[in-house]
């Protein structure tokens, strides 16, 4: 009884002792991930013991010490999730090599993009293979400048989706990208809304202490360095702590300079 009470906590040891699983979790961009695998700690035998794929064992050779986790031959569609559990001595840690292959990437295709008199922006978009952000871009001050954001529901069916945008006098110009890890954004085409809306004017008080708008809008201020000190939405900036010299304005979709004099 004693023998074999031993050998069954014997076999529990050797069973725990293989215990470590390292989880890489994506969706299948039609390449493969390859894993450097080190030795045990013991020096003898690898490190890695098994992979699986969404659950199943694969039949990849992990008796080396770099292998591929053959991605293309687990019946995977693009897109799809993928749950890649590499199974290995507790001693030891294997290393993904090129995590990034199973992260979402900017694939989508726009199939219309479009501005109404309201501001809402509105793009259909498909062939997304990942949920990634849409960001929201608006070109003014000589540069494509941050909106918002909405988020991408990442699959290859047509989605629709909308934003409320601000707009500045005269021609207003948008765009949406996206931006995975390890790759290039990729854009939409840009629309455009011509506003009537007034072009406000601005006054330094004559204490230099605020810069002040005929009507609200939206300001950047940069020093001589192009470094931005100021940022916001309003009719009045507080430029009191600013030391004196020589700033760039940005307001409305205006770029202009002025001297802090005090």
């Amino acid at each position: 009884m004693r023998k074999i009470f031993s050998t069954a906590i014997l076999a529990l040891l050797l069973k725990t002792s293989f215990a470590g699983v390292l989880v890489v979790e994506g969706k299948f961009q039609s390449r493969n991930v390859y894993v450097q695998n080190s030795f045990g700690g013991s020096g003898v035998g690898f490190c890695v013991t098994e992979v699986k794929v969404n659950g199943r064992i694969t039949t990849d050779e992990v008796n080396s010490s770099a292998f591929e986790i053959d991605l293309t031959a687990c019946n995977i569609k693009p897109g799809e999730k993928v749950m890649i559990e590499i199974v290995h001595k507790d001693d030891c840690m294997p290393k993904v090599l090129n995590p990034e292959v199973i992260k979402p990437r900017p694939t989508f295709d726009v199939v219309s993009i479009n501005i109404n008199s309201a501001g809402v922006l509105k793009w259909t978009a498909k062939n997304e293979s990942g949920a990634l952000p849409y960001v929201v871009e608006q070109f003014k001050w000589n540069k494509w400048v941050y909106v918002g954001e909405v988020q991408g529901l990442g699959s290859p069916d047509n989605h629709e989706y909308s934003f409320q945008v601000s707009t500045h006098s005269g021609e207003n110009k948008f765009r949406v990208k996206q931006t995975g890890q390890g790759s290039n954004p990729r854009y939409s085409n840009s629309v455009i809304l011509n506003s009537m809306t007034e072009k406000p004017s601005y006054a330094i008080s004559k204490d230099g202490k605020t810069i002040q708008y005929s009507y609200e809008t939206a300001y950047e201020i940069y020093d001589a360095y192009g470094t931005i000190v100021k940022k916001g939405f309003g009719k009045e900036l507080n430029i009191e702590n600013l030391p004196k010299g020589k700033y760039y304005l940005c307001y409305d979709n205006q770029t202009t300079e002025f001297d802090k004099k005090k």
